[in-house]
């Protein structure tokens, strides 16, 4: 049972002490972060997205989780993701030279810590050794040493305008995700306020628009039309088109025949023609004295 034939026991053996907790392996939480996505804890693969506070997803995990958020455990951690629009994708910049991920074999040396992207500017890889950022408005991803070093109001990689607002720190510290909170709801609201603007702006055009062409109306001699004679013109030329349209053509003379200057004289006025020739055109007496139906709208020679 011990302590007996010269054995010579330790203090540890005798008394119990307190275990220390165990401590997490800083090294391998800071490889997990990077390589797996926060919401599936699936390692990563393209499509990436990250959202406003700088972690990094699954573009598939995303679409699950908006989808139904009853299949995991955290989602109370990500109630800050209300649809795809506030996550960013990616732009991020490969190896050049691809290293191997197979399973240790052997003397083979598995390194846990391999890094699948770079900063496009200075090199450095993307591990969490590293502090790494990307730009809202682009989705392009560099090293803060490179925002440091090399000061410029455009991106890096694709050179389109950046505002300090844009910048969101990737794996960041419990402050860091405390300022990019902060910074993501001014984001929220002024893009709030923006869309408010434009229907705002878009309201009043149409009222102009509308006012324009109701101020619109038909010209007249002495300036313009109410609305109410318009209808009353109308009708009154569409009675005079009417009338025309029904009323026996007589030579364009409804009365005595008269001579007009420029125009050839009428049959009816000259004297070497007979009075049986004369009788024969419409223009004679007897012609006109003549009753027409009411259907007859041309006269074809009736007699």
């Amino acid at each position: 049972m011990g302590c007996d034939g010269g054995t010579i026991p330790k203090r540890d053996e005798l008394v119990r002490t307190k275990k220390k907790p165990e401590q997490k392996d800083k090294t391998s939480e800071l490889a997990f972060k990077w390589k797996h996505c926060a919401i599936s804890q699936e390692a990563l693969t393209k499509p990436i997205v990250a959202c406003e506070l700088g972690r990094l997803y699954k573009k598939e995990s995303v679409l699950e989780f908006l989808l139904d958020r009853s299949k995991f455990d955290i989602a109370a951690q990500f109630d800050h993701l209300r649809g795809l629009k506030d996550v960013k994708e990616l732009n991020l910049t490969d190896v050049p030279e691809r290293r191997s991920h197979l399973a240790e074999k052997g003397d083979m040396r598995s390194d846990s810590i391999i890094a699948d992207y770079i900063c496009p500017v200075v090199g450095v890889e993307m591990s969490g050794k590293h502090r790494f950022c990307f730009l809202w408005s682009c989705g392009c991803v560099v090293s803060e040493r490179a925002i440091r070093e090399v000061k410029s109001e455009t991106c890096h990689k694709c050179g389109k305008p950046v505002r300090e607002e844009d910048v969101v720190v990737l794996n960041g510290s419990e402050e860091d995700v405390g300022e990019m909170r902060h910074k993501m709801e001014e984001r929220r609201e002024l893009a709030r306020l923006e869309k408010k603007a434009k229907k705002a702006g878009k309201h009043k055009m149409k009222v102009a628009e509308a006012e324009g062409s109701s101020s619109e109306l038909p010209a007249t001699q002495n300036g313009q039309d109410s609305p109410t004679d318009a209808p009353t013109a109308t009708k009154q030329t569409r009675k005079e088109t009417s009338d025309a349209t029904h009323k026996p053509l007589t030579n364009g003379k409804s009365g005595p025949e008269k001579k007009s200057k420029g125009k050839k004289p009428c049959i009816q006025d000259d004297p070497k023609a007979s009075k049986t020739f004369k009788s024969l055109f419409t223009s004679s007496e007897a012609a006109r004295n003549q009753q027409q139906p009411n259907w007859i709208t041309y006269n074809p020679l009736y007699y």
